[in-house]
């Protein structure tokens, strides 16, 4: 069953009672102050009088047409985007400058579904320097940045997005990505599980001539090894989400940072004394509660796994259930991976003015559907902001319709994502290039020595320099000089 439901297209808010003015005084606003900052780029932009990408005839300088983007005039924009990143992704650099020659991604044809933002166009480009050839679509309606879909598509990468997707075009556009006559994919890089999902179940013979999968999210990840365990998944997979240098880095580093981006663009929100309630203290969790507690906020923490809620006491936040301070809190966020982690009931319930959003990868764990009644009236403020009116004037604000807060509202720091897409290019490239029978169909997870490479390549940007064993030391600790210094089960 389709696991991820997607927010119903804009015409959804045209149904409830809204003061037009309003909306399009924001709309306006929104479009002249956000068309310098790429982050900010409004969904709002995708307003009810333009036409659709889908519609438009575009070619890039070269004649083709093989694309499908907001806007092919904004490439030169997004190129200056794209080389900004390039600066603070030095490893990735290097990496496709030590293999630029060898070329080990030669003949892979490799389809994939991820943000595409600045940081992931580093590593598209880095894909193809390597001999790839992509096809590229989005794995969230709203985390487009369209210039840089353009300098992509300017530069013969065949991308298929743009921000403010309609659940219809978000299937339209992996389609497209996959089913193209005389070009099939070989391999799939994945963010979320959606396009191996669309490729597994729309085409199996596909499906089965894929040499590997790479998938770097919590949810995706758990999909595959669902397949897995019922024993479905014909090609081996590569764990990226749960490799050292994505979980320990990207997933707590950078949520870190961007949760108090993604909170202040939107609602300017003040956080010292406020009451924050963490649904989940995971790697995303912890990232998010540092960066609060930093600021002076009470936070409370959510958890069903005793091993992390021991985590969450020792460093010094309340373990509570969603219900005992869901009456008090004045801001909610969720990071589970779950589905129905903030009810209806839940919702109900807040005070006034409750600030709720997520910072999962899936738009399933709060319940946004129960919230689509005619009771409730919708009104939408600024871009991704939406006030949701009870009938008593309570209201609730809910961030980018519950979905990820920081790539659909703010951006994300570009180094973290570096180390993440390094680890995905050597997935790649492993899984692209093993022996036959290295990897079964199973899931597996980037091997130690590769994870070490990958920090290795990140230290020159802090200057800092490793020490190394002697033969006796080694010898001491039973490990190579060279590594891997880290057991498997790390």
């Amino acid at each position: 069953p389709q696991q991820i439901q997607f927010a119903d297209d804009m015409q959804e808010f045209t149904k409830f009672p809204t003061k037009t003015g309003r909306r399009s005084l924001s709309r306006s606003i929104s479009q002249s102050s956000t068309d310098s900052y790429s982050s900010a780029a409004s969904y709002t932009d995708s307003s009810d009088d333009e036409v659709s990408p889908r519609e438009k005839q575009q070619t890039n300088s070269k004649g083709s047409s093989n694309f499908c983007v907001k806007n092919i005039k904004q490439a030169e924009f997004g190129r200056r985007e794209i080389e900004i990143a390039e600066q603070d992704m030095s490893a990735l650099i290097s990496l496709r400058k030590r293999a630029q020659g060898e070329k080990p991604l030669a003949g892979a044809r490799i389809v994939g579904c991820t943000h595409i933002t600045a940081q992931t166009a580093v590593l598209i480009e880095t894909l193809c320097a390597l001999g790839a050839q992509c096809r590229w679509s989005a794995c969230n309606i709203y985390s487009t940045q369209n210039e840089v879909a353009a300098a992509l598509a300017e530069a013969g990468v065949a991308v298929f997005a743009w921000k403010g997707e309609s659940e219809d075009d978000f299937w339209w556009c992996i389609d497209r990505c996959v089913n193209m006559d005389g070009w099939q994919a070989n391999m799939i890089l994945d963010d979320g599980g959606d396009l191996t999902h669309w490729v597994y179940k729309k085409y199996p013979s596909v499906f089965k001539k894929i040499r590997g999968i790479v998938e770097e999210s919590v949810t995706g990840v758990h999909r595959l090894y669902q397949l897995s365990k019922a024993g479905k998944l014909c090609v081996p997979a590569m764990n990226v989400n749960d490799s050292v240098t994505k979980q320990k880095f990207d997933n707590l580093y950078c949520c870190r940072e961007s949760i108090l981006d993604g909170l202040k663009r939107t609602t300017d929100v003040m956080f010292g004394g406020k009451q924050v309630v963490v649904c989940g203290y995971g790697e995303v969790g912890k990232g998010c509660c540092a960066a609060l507690k930093a600021l002076g906020a009470i936070v409370y923490v959510t958890e069903i796994d005793p091993i992390c809620a021991l985590q969450a006491c020792m460093d010094g936040f309340r373990v509570v259930k969603l219900s005992e301070v869901i009456r008090q809190v004045d801001v909610v966020i969720t990071c589970t991976g779950n589905k129905n982690v903030v009810t209806r009931e839940h919702l109900d319930r807040m005070k006034n003015s409750c600030i709720v959003c997520n910072m999962g990868h899936s738009n399933t764990e709060i319940d946004v559907t129960s919230l689509r009644t005619p009771e409730l009236t919708w009104e939408r403020v600024r871009s991704q902001v939406d006030h949701i009116i009870w009938p008593d004037g309570k209201r609730v604000v809910l961030l980018a319709e519950g979905r990820l807060l920081n790539l659909s509202c703010s951006t994300v720091p570009t180094f973290v994502l570096s180390i993440t897409a390094t680890t995905q290019a050597l997935a790649l490239i492993e899984l692209y290039n093993a022996p036959e029978g290295r990897y079964k169909q199973d899931v597996y997870l980037l091997p130690k020595k590769m994870d070490e490479y990958v920090a290795s390549l990140h230290l020159p940007s802090f200057d800092a320099h490793l020490t190394e064993l002697t033969d006796d030391q080694a010898k001491y600790l039973g490990l190579n000089k060279n590594g891997p210094f880290k057991p498997n089960y790390y």
